[in-house]
């Protein structure tokens, strides 16, 4: 029998003794923010010509014109290269890398043990407001094998330096939306226009929205205020990563996700208060279900 079968056989017999405590992955830990990536992964020219490489390039096109590509399973104006910079490998920036060698894993958000596709599915449902393809569909294989082979010679069940998005501690005094405006225009609207509808080429998304019916979903983790004050932090403005400061990156963080977007597709008996108790409540910090300024936050676009 082989080892690794032998030890889970053994812990199952001993489960009640020895409980199992499963990593959640709801947000992505980073083991140290100030570690210097040191995973490379490998070039496009490294690539075989073979059906292998085929897939992969197959995948890396999907990975970065998701939408055009995909129509039927995205329904916002997003790409996965959105979140996933560098068409996946920036490290910092959530690299696909740090991802796939992480899974399966217990994830908090769904309750269950998920694989790699279904995080994926997720991605497609929350960040991306759309239609999750079949786990074992083309588009979903590319997808998978486009991460493994960015993962090529990455250690299995380790959290390497560059994964996620780094945690950036709230500032002691808050976040304000007014400081958090002024950023956004002086630094984020060139890209993503004044009123976040991002920015358009012959009909097609060139710079992504940040709010309004094109965005991710209420139910997308870069809702959270935290994750996307880590995410402003160490990627953007694009080019100049690092060029805010943690209460810069707060306040504009928190000026984004005051804005509506789509509705949370877990949407709980059409109530925002319930689906806010069951799904927004301990989930980072976020306005979801709140009231700011007597406006009810997270009615959706539709409203």
């Amino acid at each position: 029998m082989k080892p690794l079968l032998t030890a889970l056989l053994l812990a199952a017999g001993s489960a009640h003794a020895n409980p199992v405590t499963m990593e959640d992955q709801s947000q992505l830990k980073v083991p140290d923010a100030q570690a210097q990536p040191r995973f490379v992964p490998p070039a496009e020219g490294e690539l075989p010509d073979n059906a292998f490489g085929k897939m992969v390039r197959e995948g890396h096109a999907l990975f970065v014109d998701t939408r055009r590509l995909m129509p039927e399973a995205v329904g916002n104006g997003m790409n996965c290269s959105n979140c996933h910079l560098d068409q996946g490998r920036m490290a910092h920036s959530a690299p696909l890398w740090g991802a796939y060698p992480m899974y399966p894993a217990y994830r908090k958000k769904n309750d269950k043990v998920n694989t790699y596709a279904e995080r994926i599915q997720g991605c497609f449902q929350f960040s991306m407001n759309g239609k999750p393809p079949a786990a074992d569909s083309p588009q979903m294989t590319a997808l998978s094998v486009y991460s493994y082979w960015l993962s090529t010679k990455a250690p299995t069940g380790v959290e390497l330096a560059g994964r996620g998005y780094p945690e950036v501690a709230p500032p002691a005094g808050g976040y304000d939306f007014t400081r958090g405006q002024k950023v956004y225009l002086e630094q984020c609207a060139i890209c993503h226009g004044k009123q976040g509808e991002g920015q358009k080429v012959a009909g097609e998304y060139v710079m992504p929205p940040l709010w309004g019916r094109d965005a991710y979903n209420w139910g997308a983790g870069m809702h959270r205020i935290n994750t996307a004050a880590s995410f402003i932090k160490y990627n953007m403005p694009l080019g100049r990563p690092g060029s805010l400061s943690d209460q810069q990156a707060w306040d504009v963080a928190a000026w984004i996700n005051r804005h509506e977007r789509p509705q949370d597709p877990r949407l709980v008996e059409g109530s925002i208060e319930k689906t806010r108790l069951k799904f927004h409540a301990n989930d980072g910090v976020n306005l979801y279900g709140q009231k700011v300024e007597g406006v009810l936050i997270g009615q959706g676009t539709g409203h």
